[in-house]
């Protein structure tokens, strides 16, 4: 028996805080994260290769993989240099697939992302060199605008 004054321990799942899981609809996945788990677990051949190497942390970066960026999925995701690494396979050439993926490229761009695509073939072919070029390429990019010639200072005139 308890005592006066005894705290009773909260039942079902009652308690003064929020627990993660509990049915709070704040933690409900929005559709394009569920379809990043579903995706994490379906890669392609090409994709895990590329995975076994990035998670090794080359060059200190670390990559996310199927990572949700608005409604899109993206392959590997480097959050630290907001670069994304896009593995193309042969459906990427077929029916309205170029179109599609040119768009999701403007978008990714349109909102501060470098994107990288690589051909699945390459990355078959050579799974350790792939994996290194693209750690260089994200650990150190080219520093030149995305979109036409470099600003102008205010002491230029024409």
């Amino acid at each position: 028996m308890r005592g006066v004054g005894t705290p009773v321990p909260p039942r079902n799942g009652e308690g003064d805080r929020a627990k993660r899981g509990g049915g709070d609809s704040r933690f409900v996945a929005r559709p394009a994260v569920k379809r990043a788990r579903q995706l994490r677990r379906s890669m392609t051949y090409p994709e895990i290769l590329l995975w076994q190497r990035f998670r090794q942390r080359p060059l200190g970066l670390k990559f996310r993989r199927q990572h949700a960026i608005g409604d899109y999925i993206v392959d590997f995701y480097c959050a630290e240099k907001r670069y994304i690494v896009e593995v193309d396979g042969i459906v990427h050439d077929i029916g309205d697939q170029p179109q599609r993926d040119e768009f999701r490229t403007i978008f990714l761009k349109d909102n501060g992302y470098r994107v990288l695509r690589v051909a699945a073939q390459r990355v078959l072919a050579d799974a350790d060199g792939t994996a290194e070029a693209i750690a260089a390429r994200v650990a150190s990019p080219l520093h030149r605008p995305a979109d036409g010639p470099p600003p102008r200072t205010g002491e230029e005139h024409n």
